[in-house]
Protein backbone atom coordinates (compact mmCIF):
# COMPACT_ATOMS: atom_id res chain seq x y z
CA UNK A 1 0.00 0.00 0.00
CA UNK A 2 1.10 3.66 -0.53
CA UNK A 3 1.10 4.58 2.71
CA UNK A 4 2.94 8.03 3.31
CA UNK A 5 3.63 8.41 -0.32
CA UNK A 6 0.96 10.68 -1.18
CA UNK A 7 1.27 14.75 0.41
CA UNK A 8 -1.41 15.30 2.83
CA UNK A 9 -2.91 18.10 0.62
CA UNK A 10 -6.73 19.37 0.27
CA UNK A 11 -8.24 17.17 -2.37
CA UNK A 12 -5.91 14.45 -2.48
CA UNK A 13 -2.98 16.49 -4.82
CA UNK A 14 0.56 15.92 -4.63
CA UNK A 15 2.90 18.52 -4.25
CA UNK A 16 6.59 19.13 -5.68
CA UNK A 17 8.81 21.79 -5.59
CA UNK A 18 9.23 23.85 -7.30
CA UNK A 19 5.89 22.62 -9.66
CA UNK A 20 3.02 21.39 -8.17
CA UNK A 21 2.42 18.52 -10.29
CA UNK A 22 -0.56 16.66 -11.87
CA UNK A 23 -3.90 15.98 -9.14
CA UNK A 24 -3.98 12.44 -8.58
CA UNK A 25 -7.17 11.13 -6.83
CA UNK A 26 -6.51 9.32 -3.42
CA UNK A 27 -7.75 6.55 -1.42
CA UNK A 28 -9.99 7.03 1.93
CA UNK A 29 -7.21 4.79 3.30
CA UNK A 30 -5.29 1.52 3.41
CA UNK A 31 -8.05 -1.22 3.95
CA UNK A 32 -7.54 -2.51 7.55
CA UNK A 33 -5.30 -5.52 7.15
CA UNK A 34 -6.36 -7.12 9.97
CA UNK A 35 -9.95 -7.42 8.79
CA UNK A 36 -10.68 -11.58 8.28
CA UNK A 37 -10.29 -11.80 4.47
CA UNK A 38 -12.80 -12.54 1.89
CA UNK A 39 -12.05 -16.30 0.67
CA UNK A 40 -15.49 -16.42 -1.94
CA UNK A 41 -12.59 -16.65 -4.85
CA UNK A 42 -10.63 -19.46 -3.47
CA UNK A 43 -13.70 -21.30 -2.43
CA UNK A 44 -15.84 -20.99 -5.88
CA UNK A 45 -12.70 -22.18 -7.74
CA UNK A 46 -12.57 -18.40 -9.46
CA UNK A 47 -9.29 -17.57 -8.30
CA UNK A 48 -6.50 -17.52 -10.61
CA UNK A 49 -2.74 -18.63 -9.65
CA UNK A 50 -0.39 -15.78 -10.25
CA UNK A 51 2.00 -16.70 -13.36
CA UNK A 52 5.21 -15.46 -13.98
CA UNK A 53 4.38 -12.48 -17.28
CA UNK A 54 7.28 -10.01 -16.97
CA UNK A 55 9.95 -10.76 -18.96
CA UNK A 56 10.57 -13.70 -21.48
CA UNK A 57 12.96 -16.55 -21.92
CA UNK A 58 13.06 -16.92 -25.38
CA UNK A 59 10.69 -20.31 -25.73
CA UNK A 60 8.23 -17.51 -24.14
CA UNK A 61 8.03 -18.67 -20.21
CA UNK A 62 7.57 -15.46 -17.78
CA UNK A 63 10.51 -14.30 -15.43
CA UNK A 64 8.60 -12.36 -12.92
CA UNK A 65 5.27 -12.20 -11.26
CA UNK A 66 3.56 -8.92 -11.37
CA UNK A 67 2.82 -7.01 -8.19
CA UNK A 68 5.06 -9.68 -6.20
CA UNK A 69 9.00 -8.79 -5.01
CA UNK A 70 11.58 -10.58 -6.68
CA UNK A 71 15.16 -10.52 -5.97
CA UNK A 72 18.63 -11.21 -8.87
CA UNK A 73 21.49 -12.25 -7.13
CA UNK A 74 25.11 -12.95 -8.30
CA UNK A 75 28.58 -11.61 -8.13
CA UNK A 76 30.00 -8.70 -8.83
CA UNK A 77 30.16 -8.13 -12.74
CA UNK A 78 27.68 -11.18 -12.79
CA UNK A 79 25.17 -9.85 -15.39
CA UNK A 80 22.30 -8.49 -13.10
CA UNK A 81 22.34 -5.35 -14.66
CA UNK A 82 22.11 -6.77 -17.98
CA UNK A 83 20.20 -9.14 -16.82
CA UNK A 84 17.35 -6.81 -15.34
CA UNK A 85 17.63 -4.46 -18.71
CA UNK A 86 16.99 -7.37 -21.30
CA UNK A 87 13.78 -7.15 -19.51
CA UNK A 88 13.29 -3.78 -19.49
CA UNK A 89 13.59 -3.17 -23.29
CA UNK A 90 11.45 -6.44 -23.69
CA UNK A 91 8.53 -4.88 -21.54
CA UNK A 92 8.56 -1.80 -23.41
CA UNK A 93 8.81 -3.42 -26.54
CA UNK A 94 5.39 -4.91 -25.67
CA UNK A 95 4.11 -1.47 -24.82
CA UNK A 96 4.61 -1.53 -21.03
CA UNK A 97 6.28 1.10 -18.81
CA UNK A 98 9.02 0.49 -16.38
CA UNK A 99 10.67 2.78 -13.17
CA UNK A 100 14.34 2.13 -12.54
CA UNK A 101 15.36 2.91 -8.97
CA UNK A 102 19.49 2.85 -9.34
CA UNK A 103 21.50 3.25 -6.53
CA UNK A 104 24.53 2.69 -7.85
CA UNK A 105 24.91 3.39 -11.70
CA UNK A 106 23.71 6.82 -13.57
CA UNK A 107 21.67 7.49 -16.43
CA UNK A 108 23.98 7.27 -19.25
CA UNK A 109 25.14 4.03 -18.10
CA UNK A 110 21.75 2.74 -17.48
CA UNK A 111 20.52 4.37 -20.86
CA UNK A 112 23.08 3.67 -22.66
CA UNK A 113 22.99 -0.11 -22.14
CA UNK A 114 19.51 -0.68 -22.90
CA UNK A 115 20.08 1.67 -26.44
CA UNK A 116 22.86 -1.26 -26.96
CA UNK A 117 19.77 -3.26 -26.74
CA UNK A 118 18.02 -2.38 -29.39
CA UNK A 119 15.61 -0.67 -27.36
CA UNK A 120 13.30 2.25 -28.94
CA UNK A 121 14.63 5.80 -28.11
CA UNK A 122 10.85 7.05 -28.24
CA UNK A 123 9.55 4.50 -25.90
CA UNK A 124 12.40 5.38 -23.37
CA UNK A 125 11.29 9.02 -23.93
CA UNK A 126 7.22 8.05 -23.41
CA UNK A 127 7.17 4.87 -20.99
CA UNK A 128 10.66 4.61 -19.08
CA UNK A 129 11.26 6.55 -15.83
CA UNK A 130 15.10 6.72 -14.47
CA UNK A 131 15.12 7.52 -11.00
CA UNK A 132 19.11 7.91 -9.51
CA UNK A 133 18.42 8.49 -5.38
CA UNK A 134 20.52 10.54 -3.77
CA UNK A 135 18.73 11.05 -0.29
CA UNK A 136 16.95 8.90 1.70
CA UNK A 137 12.81 8.66 0.82
CA UNK A 138 11.64 10.21 3.63
CA UNK A 139 13.54 13.60 2.63
CA UNK A 140 11.38 16.43 1.37
CA UNK A 141 8.83 15.97 -1.59
CA UNK A 142 10.81 12.19 -2.19
CA UNK A 143 8.06 10.33 -1.68
CA UNK A 144 5.48 12.58 -3.33
CA UNK A 145 7.45 12.43 -6.77
CA UNK A 146 8.26 8.63 -6.70
CA UNK A 147 4.49 8.06 -6.25
CA UNK A 148 3.96 10.48 -9.06
CA UNK A 149 6.25 8.66 -11.35
CA UNK A 150 4.26 5.03 -10.21
CA UNK A 151 0.99 6.79 -10.74
CA UNK A 152 1.82 8.29 -14.29
CA UNK A 153 3.34 5.28 -15.90
CA UNK A 154 1.82 2.83 -14.18
CA UNK A 155 5.13 0.44 -14.78
CA UNK A 156 4.42 -3.21 -14.94
CA UNK A 157 8.39 -4.06 -14.09
CA UNK A 158 10.62 -1.99 -11.62
CA UNK A 159 14.14 -3.21 -10.97
CA UNK A 160 16.24 -1.66 -7.92
CA UNK A 161 19.40 -2.00 -8.28
CA UNK A 162 22.17 -1.38 -5.24
CA UNK A 163 20.17 -2.62 -2.12
CA UNK A 164 23.26 -2.36 -0.05
CA UNK A 165 23.62 1.12 -0.89
CA UNK A 166 20.06 1.94 -0.76
CA UNK A 167 19.64 0.64 2.30
CA UNK A 168 23.01 2.21 3.71
CA UNK A 169 21.75 5.79 2.07
CA UNK A 170 18.18 4.72 4.98
CA UNK A 171 20.36 3.98 7.56
CA UNK A 172 19.32 0.37 7.59
CA UNK A 173 21.97 -2.31 8.66
CA UNK A 174 22.12 -4.79 5.69
CA UNK A 175 22.97 -7.74 8.09
CA UNK A 176 19.90 -7.19 10.07
CA UNK A 177 16.94 -9.31 9.32
CA UNK A 178 14.73 -6.22 11.38
CA UNK A 179 16.30 -3.52 8.85
CA UNK A 180 15.86 -5.77 5.37
CA UNK A 181 12.08 -6.49 6.73
CA UNK A 182 12.05 -1.90 7.32
CA UNK A 183 13.54 -1.64 4.20
CA UNK A 184 10.78 -4.05 2.53
CA UNK A 185 8.05 -2.05 3.71
CA UNK A 186 9.67 1.21 2.67
CA UNK A 187 10.22 0.82 -0.78
CA UNK A 188 9.64 -2.67 -2.17
CA UNK A 189 6.03 -3.54 -1.17
CA UNK A 190 4.22 -0.55 -1.83
CA UNK A 191 5.40 -0.70 -5.75
CA UNK A 192 4.48 -4.33 -5.48
CA UNK A 193 1.41 -3.60 -4.01
CA UNK A 194 0.54 -0.86 -7.12
CA UNK A 195 0.74 -4.20 -9.36
CA UNK A 196 4.08 -3.52 -10.99
CA UNK A 197 7.02 -6.98 -10.17
CA UNK A 198 9.71 -5.87 -8.25
CA UNK A 199 13.41 -7.00 -9.03
CA UNK A 200 16.39 -5.81 -6.22
CA UNK A 201 19.67 -6.48 -8.08
CA UNK A 202 22.14 -7.96 -5.28
CA UNK A 203 25.51 -9.43 -4.53
CA UNK A 204 25.62 -12.77 -3.17
CA UNK A 205 28.18 -13.67 -0.59
CA UNK A 206 31.56 -14.45 -1.63
CA UNK A 207 31.93 -18.12 -0.65
CA UNK A 208 30.79 -20.14 -2.77
CA UNK A 209 30.42 -23.32 -0.34
CA UNK A 210 28.85 -21.30 2.04
CA UNK A 211 26.28 -18.97 0.37
CA UNK A 212 23.30 -21.71 -0.28
CA UNK A 213 20.37 -19.47 -1.39
CA UNK A 214 21.38 -16.74 0.39
CA UNK A 215 22.63 -13.18 -0.89
CA UNK A 216 24.86 -11.06 1.00
CA UNK A 217 22.96 -9.55 4.91
CA UNK A 218 19.76 -10.96 6.28
CA UNK A 219 18.26 -14.10 5.99
CA UNK A 220 15.18 -11.92 5.49
CA UNK A 221 15.98 -11.24 2.27
CA UNK A 222 14.95 -14.55 0.89
CA UNK A 223 12.10 -15.19 3.26
CA UNK A 224 10.48 -11.39 2.42
CA UNK A 225 10.16 -12.36 -1.19
CA UNK A 226 7.13 -13.65 -2.16
CA UNK A 227 7.87 -14.16 -6.00
CA UNK A 228 11.07 -15.15 -6.84
CA UNK A 229 14.91 -15.27 -6.52
CA UNK A 230 17.01 -15.82 -9.05
CA UNK A 231 21.03 -16.71 -8.42
CA UNK A 232 23.58 -15.91 -11.22
CA UNK A 233 26.36 -18.11 -11.56
CA UNK A 234 28.89 -16.20 -14.14
CA UNK A 235 30.99 -18.74 -16.45
CA UNK A 236 32.35 -16.02 -18.74
CA UNK A 237 32.71 -12.30 -18.14
CA UNK A 238 30.77 -9.81 -19.49
CA UNK A 239 32.59 -6.58 -21.51
CA UNK A 240 32.62 -4.76 -24.85
CA UNK A 241 33.47 -7.39 -27.55
CA UNK A 242 33.37 -10.48 -24.96
CA UNK A 243 30.28 -12.82 -25.37
CA UNK A 244 29.53 -13.54 -21.14
CA UNK A 245 27.67 -15.94 -20.08
CA UNK A 246 25.83 -17.20 -16.67
CA UNK A 247 23.57 -19.64 -15.33
CA UNK A 248 20.16 -18.81 -13.80
CA UNK A 249 19.31 -21.17 -11.21
CA UNK A 250 16.12 -20.53 -9.27
CA UNK A 251 16.45 -20.41 -5.44
CA UNK A 252 13.34 -19.47 -4.81
CA UNK A 253 9.57 -19.59 -6.19
CA UNK A 254 6.96 -18.63 -3.89
CA UNK A 255 3.87 -19.31 -6.42
CA UNK A 256 5.71 -22.53 -7.51
CA UNK A 257 4.91 -21.99 -11.36
CA UNK A 258 8.91 -21.55 -12.41
CA UNK A 259 10.36 -24.72 -11.56
CA UNK A 260 8.26 -27.11 -13.67
CA UNK A 261 10.39 -25.35 -16.53
CA UNK A 262 13.43 -25.75 -14.96
CA UNK A 263 15.85 -28.59 -14.35
CA UNK A 264 17.06 -30.07 -11.07
CA UNK A 265 20.71 -29.40 -9.77
CA UNK A 266 22.34 -31.26 -7.12
CA UNK A 267 22.97 -28.23 -5.56
CA UNK A 268 19.25 -27.65 -4.81
CA UNK A 269 18.85 -24.72 -7.03
CA UNK A 270 17.13 -25.52 -10.52
CA UNK A 271 18.61 -24.97 -13.61
CA UNK A 272 16.54 -22.50 -15.20
CA UNK A 273 18.16 -20.30 -18.03
CA UNK A 274 21.30 -19.49 -19.77
CA UNK A 275 21.67 -16.24 -19.92
CA UNK A 276 24.13 -15.40 -23.39
CA UNK A 277 24.73 -11.28 -23.63
CA UNK A 278 26.74 -11.14 -26.80
CA UNK A 279 28.62 -7.54 -26.94
CA UNK A 280 29.56 -6.37 -30.56
CA UNK A 281 30.94 -2.84 -29.16
CA UNK A 282 29.81 -0.21 -27.47
CA UNK A 283 26.47 0.68 -29.14
CA UNK A 284 25.32 -3.02 -30.04
CA UNK A 285 24.83 -6.40 -27.89
CA UNK A 286 22.58 -9.22 -28.00
CA UNK A 287 20.95 -10.56 -25.00
CA UNK A 288 19.20 -14.16 -25.28
CA UNK A 289 18.11 -16.36 -22.50
CA UNK A 290 17.95 -19.81 -23.10
CA UNK A 291 16.26 -22.58 -21.72
CA UNK A 292 18.13 -25.50 -20.27
CA UNK A 293 18.94 -28.47 -22.05
CA UNK A 294 18.87 -32.02 -20.71
CA UNK A 295 22.77 -33.28 -21.27
CA UNK A 296 22.77 -37.46 -20.59
CA UNK A 297 26.47 -36.79 -22.22
CA UNK A 298 29.79 -36.24 -20.20
CA UNK A 299 30.28 -32.36 -19.03
CA UNK A 300 31.83 -30.34 -21.53
CA UNK A 301 33.99 -27.49 -19.39
CA UNK A 302 34.21 -24.99 -22.43
CA UNK A 303 35.51 -22.06 -20.19
CA UNK A 304 38.20 -24.10 -18.80
CA UNK A 305 39.05 -25.53 -22.47
CA UNK A 306 39.41 -21.44 -23.28
CA UNK A 307 41.65 -20.84 -20.51
CA UNK A 308 44.05 -23.61 -21.20
CA UNK A 309 44.27 -23.44 -24.95
CA UNK A 310 45.32 -19.46 -23.46
CA UNK A 311 47.74 -20.87 -21.50
CA UNK A 312 49.60 -23.25 -23.88
CA UNK A 313 49.44 -20.75 -26.56
CA UNK A 314 51.06 -17.60 -24.42
CA UNK A 315 53.82 -20.18 -22.95
CA UNK A 316 57.28 -20.20 -24.34
CA UNK A 317 57.51 -23.79 -24.62
CA UNK A 318 55.62 -26.72 -24.31
CA UNK A 319 53.94 -27.23 -20.55
CA UNK A 320 52.67 -30.30 -18.90
CA UNK A 321 50.26 -31.28 -16.03
CA UNK A 322 51.56 -29.36 -13.82
CA UNK A 323 52.52 -26.50 -15.47
CA UNK A 324 48.81 -26.18 -16.87
CA UNK A 325 47.23 -26.17 -13.17
CA UNK A 326 49.88 -23.76 -12.11
CA UNK A 327 48.38 -21.66 -15.16
CA UNK A 328 44.68 -22.30 -15.19
CA UNK A 329 43.62 -22.98 -11.71
CA UNK A 330 40.81 -25.06 -10.67
CA UNK A 331 39.81 -28.56 -9.69
CA UNK A 332 41.90 -30.98 -11.20
CA UNK A 333 39.48 -33.38 -12.09
CA UNK A 334 37.80 -30.66 -14.51
CA UNK A 335 41.32 -29.60 -15.69
CA UNK A 336 41.82 -33.27 -16.77
CA UNK A 337 38.48 -33.52 -18.16
CA UNK A 338 38.62 -30.43 -20.37
CA UNK A 339 42.33 -31.33 -21.36
CA UNK A 340 41.65 -34.55 -22.86
CA UNK A 341 38.76 -32.70 -24.84
CA UNK A 342 41.05 -30.24 -26.20
CA UNK A 343 43.49 -33.30 -27.21
CA UNK A 344 40.63 -35.41 -28.58
CA UNK A 345 39.03 -32.64 -30.57
CA UNK A 346 42.43 -32.12 -31.98
CA UNK A 347 43.45 -28.73 -30.39
CA UNK A 348 46.14 -29.75 -27.92
CA UNK A 349 49.34 -32.34 -28.93
CA UNK A 350 50.73 -34.57 -26.52
CA UNK A 351 54.25 -35.42 -27.10
CA UNK A 352 56.38 -37.40 -24.25
CA UNK A 353 59.10 -35.41 -22.58
CA UNK A 354 61.80 -35.59 -19.99
CA UNK A 355 61.44 -37.93 -17.27
CA UNK A 356 58.27 -39.26 -18.61
CA UNK A 357 56.12 -35.96 -18.33
CA UNK A 358 53.43 -35.03 -21.21
CA UNK A 359 53.99 -31.88 -23.01
CA UNK A 360 51.12 -30.12 -24.33
CA UNK A 361 51.72 -28.25 -27.32
CA UNK A 362 48.36 -26.32 -29.20
CA UNK A 363 47.70 -26.78 -32.60
CA UNK A 364 45.11 -24.35 -33.06
CA UNK A 365 43.60 -21.91 -30.33
CA UNK A 366 40.30 -23.17 -28.62
CA UNK A 367 37.33 -20.61 -28.95
CA UNK A 368 34.46 -21.34 -26.82
CA UNK A 369 31.14 -22.28 -29.44
CA UNK A 370 27.69 -20.34 -29.51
Amino acid sequence: MWDGWEADEPGGAIVSEPARLAVVPQPAGPPPTWRPRDLTDVLDGTYKVPVPEIGRRNDGIGLFYAGRMHSVVGESEGGKTWFALMVVASELAAGNAVVFIDFEDDAPGVVGRLLALGADRQHIRDRFAYIRPEDPLSMGFNRQEIGQAMHDLRPTFVPVDGVTEGMAMHGLELKDNTDVAKFGRLLLRPIAEFGAAVATLDHVVKDKEGRGRYAIGGVHKLNGINGAMYILENRNPFGVGLTGRTTVRIAKDRPGQLRRHALPHTSGLHWFADFVLKSHDETFAEATLYPPIEDDGPVRHTDVMVRISNAIANAKEPLNVRGLEARVGGKKDVLATALAALVDEGYVEVAQGPNRAKLHTLLKPFEEEG
